[in-house]
């Protein structure tokens, strides 16, 4: 009776054996001869007597099960997810055949990630650079990469992820730099050391040179607390700002940064010794001085905005964000004034506060004028800026200006 179950065991073991090698050898069959459909569903059949494979032959599945889901490149992307991640189980047994497909991946998948990030279409990049890391995973560049095409796509998510196991990594994206001197032009030039060399023997090129190029891991830091800012995780920002600040102790944006943050927490003490910082810092930064302009418009303090424009505009006449937002801020003063003209009655004493708000109000429209006509020097086709300007003349009584920028807002088609 054992005999008998063992004979039976035995059979069914070699049954189980041969149907394994059969739906293997189709699968491959189906692959040499680029029908991938077929491939799958041999590989299906196989897949349900995996667990009965021994190590060599589960490597020839996910090798061959990795083949047919990339399809030489055809594949959709879930599809490609699913044939990087056969390729990591092949074990050892098919390490050739391993590595020409991972080459082939790389190169088809690296064309197509530099392709989808020149024409913007930064979520497909970063899925392709994704992808590319973990095809190659000991070549975290491709990871680095992905966050960033993961920030031009507003994926903040899955650009905060990349850049947190980039920090976890300890990457640097440090490189050996080659350069030399160009002769003719006294400039350095930087290129791979094959092309360096080559062009030293030419005699053009002088002074070759190699260095490092710059750590990025001060930038994966500060990224890590902006995209916890953009996705309002407030605590884990400033944190992630302060560990940021301390390898760049005097970078204002950061500073400029946490100062935002701490005025919305309601921190104001804070807030004020983070500007008076920012400012002592780089007192001549024309960047910094706006910046905090708009830090104060957005904290409500419109007087500070104004004062921190003005000293913009003093330091660059022409820096147009600066004139616009100003004028934009003095226009402000006008709703106030107009709700308490409409609020007032007809007796007297309303009548005498009416024609002082009046003046006013004109007085408001006098002071953004010199503004707002400086930002159309700049830039004569903003119709934005013509179009106020011309009602601002016809609410003032200024006829000539007015008809002149009627005239200007009708050229520029506004």
């Amino acid at each position: 009776m054992n005999k008998s179950v063992l004979i039976v065991l035995a059979i069914l073991v070699s049954t189980l054996s041969f149907a394994q090698k059969k739906e293997l050898r189709a699968a491959e069959k189906a692959i040499k001869s680029n029908n991938y459909a077929e491939a799958k569903a041999a590989l299906s059949q196989a897949k349900s007597m995996i667990s009965a494979m021994d190590d060599k032959q589960k490597s020839q599945y996910h090798l061959l099960m990795a083949e047919a889901l990339y399809a030489k490149g055809t594949a959709n992307n879930d599809d490609v997810n699913e044939a990087i991640d056969n390729l990591n189980k092949v074990g050892s047994d098919y390490n050739s055949e391993t590595a020409t497909l991972r080459q082939t991946m790389e190169n088809e998948l690296l064309t197509k990630a530099n392709s989808a990030y020149t024409s913007s279409s930064f979520d497909e990049a970063s899925n392709r650079f994704e992808q590319l890391y973990n095809v190659v995973p000991t070549d975290t560049t491709y990871l680095y990469y992905s966050a960033v095409s993961a920030v031009s796509a507003q994926d903040y998510e899955k650009a905060l992820k990349h850049y947190e196991s980039l920090n976890d990594l300890g990457y640097t994206g440090q490189e050996k730099i080659y350069y030399a001197v160009n002769k003719e032009t006294g400039e350095e030039e930087v290129m791979d050391k094959q092309t360096r060399d080559l062009y030293m023997k030419s005699g053009d090129y002088i002074k070759p040179g190699e260095r490092m190029s710059e750590s990025k891991s001060g930038e994966i830091t500060k990224n890590i607390a902006l995209l916890y800012v953009q996705l309002d995780r407030k605590d884990e920002a400033i944190a992630a700002i302060k560990k940021a600040r301390q390898n760049e102790p005097e970078n204002s944006e950061l500073i400029l940064t946490e100062a935002n943050l701490q005025y919305k927490l309601g921190n104001t003490e804070e807030y004020k010794a983070l500007i008076q910082e920012a400012v002592k810092l780089d007192p001549n930064n024309v960047d910094l001085i706006y910046n905090l302009g708009v830090l104060s418009a957005e904290a409500k303090d419109k007087e500070a905005a104004k004062g921190y424009y003005r000293q913009v505009i003093e330091m660059e006449p022409t820096y147009v964000n600066a004139l616009t937002n100003l004028s934009a801020l003095i226009l402000e003063e006008e709703q106030t004034i107009i709700e308490e003209m409409n609020g007032l009655g007809n007796s007297a004493a309303d009548n005498k506060r009416y024609d002082e708000l009046k003046e006013k109000r004109k007085g408001v429209y006098q002071e953004a004028i010199p503004y707002l006509s400086k930002v159309l020097e700049v830039e004569p086709d903003n119709v934005q800026v013509a179009r106020t300007l011309m009602n601002i003349y016809s609410a003032i009584g200024d006829t000539t200006n007015q008809k002149k920028m009627k005239a200007l807002v009708d050229e520029l088609g506004g």
